[in-house]
């Protein structure tokens, strides 16, 4: 690979990492870590959702996401029950607090996105939503690992 190529795209991360600020103390001035959010992210579309499930989307360590949900249980946000299928399995449900923050995050990034946005002419903006389309399907047409939700 061209030396040149990988250069680019590691400018391109520090960029973009530090443009939306995820390097920052808590992901878009909240007490949440990226991480964290992410995993508020993946159970919010679903009433229930395995462990294992949220553990094959993020890719995460099980024994680092037992340590987050744990934290979230204990500040109620989310609730944990066992399947019936296998009591070895359990299954994690948002409470309403949850719901509640995953509405604040998702507003949050929002607002964030469209101040980046924000004097962007639509032609701009249509080129930006294009190529940004065009990354995701040249990394996963080669990609072996699980490939990233759009």
């Amino acid at each position: 690979m061209e030396k040149l190529t990988i250069n680019d795209m590691r400018v391109f991360n520090r960029y973009y990492t530090n443009l939306i600020g995820l390097l920052d103390q808590g992901y878009l001035e909240t007490p949440y870590t990226l991480t964290e959010a992410r995993i508020l992210f993946e159970i919010s579309p679903r009433d229930k959702m395995d462990i294992s499930e949220i553990i094959d989307a993020l890719l995460i360590d099980k024994g680092y996401l037992s340590r987050v949900l744990k934290k979230f249980e204990e500040s109620g946000l989310v609730t944990k029950s066992k399947t019936g299928k296998d009591a070895r399995t359990s299954q994690i449900s948002l409470t309403k607090r949850g719901r509640d923050e995953v509405g604040m995050l998702n507003a949050l990034a929002d607002k964030k996105l469209e101040s980046l946005l924000k004097g962007l002419s639509c032609t701009d903006m249509e080129q930006l939503a294009h190529h940004m389309n065009s990354i995701i399907k040249i990394l996963n047409k080669n990609s072996t690992s699980k490939k990233t939700k759009p």
